[in-house]
């Protein structure tokens, strides 16, 4: 299982968006899809304090959403910061 999670949904711009940055940096990631889910889509909500997707932890550290994603990306920390996740060994717990 991957420590780095990705909740979002299906058709959502920013979701694809995220899915595409991370498969092309070749970043292992588990996709959960919130679609047809309302009730996990309450509790990552609850848990992010965000009502957006999508949400994107690595380990137990809430990134963000894409935007943040990006800026990692941009400012060349992103792959620092998927090898500190795979350190700690934790994944999020919603």
């Amino acid at each position: 299982m991957s420590h780095i999670v990705l909740f979002g949904t299906r058709f959502c711009p920013f979701c694809v968006a995220a899915r595409r940055l991370l498969s092309a940096k070749g970043i292992d990631y588990q996709d959960i899809a919130l679609d047809e889910d309302a009730e996990l889509k309450i509790r990552v909500m609850a848990k992010s304090g965000r009502n957006t997707v999508p949400q994107i932890w690595f380990g137990t550290d809430h990134v963000g959403g894409f935007n943040e994603l990006r800026d990692l990306e941009r400012l060349g920390n992103l792959e620092s910061a998927v090898q500190a996740s795979l350190e700690l060994g934790e994944t999020v717990s919603i």
